[in-house]
């Protein structure tokens, strides 16, 4: 997850060779900048700090008609995600308590193939650089997953929800771009709301302090390890979805 300053990386000595030579990883994305359209004419959805990448995978999946981007800054953490993306998915006790809860809700669960999406790429990269990656109005949609917090009053400019990363935003999401943003940190999700509320530009559409108990923010909600993890101790998640106005 991008900026989780505080998290403990375990050094993986094979994963940058895994994440450099993986056909997955696109090694050169700002020489792209502007011609991403050119490569393919499909809506391009972006998740900043994918993690091992489940979300953004099984999303890829049940989109076919969408092209994704996932960003993680940590090579210890994005060669996961090109291992499930090369048919080893992680088969840890939390994603296989994921998959058994999705079975159970028809509504939720879309059953998936192993085969890797061909509408999904990963970088490798700082969200702070993205704007030197994708050109105006490239980006159609934007996801934030369980996003570090910067707990520190200090630090609050880091958040990937603040007004100073809204800007940022702004400088590649289309005009009516959606961005979602989900947490089960109330203290992170106030101030996310309340930045959006203040940021020039940005219209919040909905906001649900217990998505997993919303009946309509829930219906096919695709759940990250985070979140499993956080709404079994007991943790609301939140959720909310804001329009981009150039």
């Amino acid at each position: 997850m991008l900026y989780n300053m505080g998290m403990r990386l375990r050094n993986v000595p094979e994963a940058k060779s895994i994440v450099k030579n993986s056909p997955y990883v696109i090694n050169d994305p700002y020489s792209r900048r502007g011609q991403w359209k050119s490569v393919s004419a499909k809506p391009l959805y972006v998740e900043i700090g994918m993690g091992k990448g489940r979300f953004i995978i099984e999303t890829a999946k049940r989109n076919p008609d969408r092209e994704f981007i996932g960003v993680e800054r940590y090579e210890s953490v994005l060669y996961k995600a090109c291992e499930k993306m090369d048919g080893k998915p992680d088969r840890n006790p939390a994603s296989l308590a994921i998959e058994a809860e999705e079975r159970q809700n028809a509504e939720n669960y879309v059953e998936l193939t192993q085969e890797a999406p061909d509408n999904l790429h990963f970088l490798r990269v700082d969200a702070r650089e993205l704007p030197d990656i994708f050109a105006e109005g490239e980006v159609d949609g934007i996801y934030l997953n369980f996003s570090d917090p910067w707990p520190k009053a200090r630090h609050s400019k880091r958040r990937l929800t603040s007004r100073e990363f809204l800007a940022r935003y702004e400088k590649f999401l289309k005009d009516g771009g959606i961005l979602e943003f989900k947490t089960d940190n109330r203290p992170l999700f106030d101030f996310s709301v309340e930045e959006f509320q203040e940021a020039d530009h940005w219209e919040l559409l909905k906001v649900t302090y217990d998505l997993h108990r919303d009946p309509v923010m829930g219906k096919g909600n695709v759940m990250t390890e985070y979140e499993k993890k956080f709404s079994a101790l007991g943790n609301k998640i939140g959720k909310l979805i804001a329009v981009y106005h150039a």
